[in-house]
């Protein structure tokens, strides 16, 4: 494990906080329009949650009005080094 590990670990946080920025959307209005539990929304942009569900994820990306795949296009995602265990 290198020092890109807590990065990484982040990128979803970062993700989300920036897509709603882009939208001058708050996180609580995320939420509702997700129809998320606050709690749920917290625990990932806070980095509590660290691989949130998938299901999670496609509702947050539906209330942002685009896709699970368009969420992790980035170049941050597509560098990220294959975990092998």
């Amino acid at each position: 494990m290198g020092g890109d590990d807590v990065e990484e670990e982040n990128l979803i946080a970062k993700r989300l906080l920036q897509l709603c920025a882009e939208r001058n959307m708050t996180v609580g209005k995320l939420c509702t329009t997700a129809g998320a539990t606050a709690s749920t929304v917290h625990d990932i942009v806070s980095g509590t949650t660290k691989n949130p569900r998938v299901f999670t994820l496609k509702k947050l990306c539906d209330a942002l009005g685009i896709t699970l795949s368009e969420f992790f296009d980035t170049a941050e995602f597509n560098d990220m080094e294959q975990e092998i265990d």
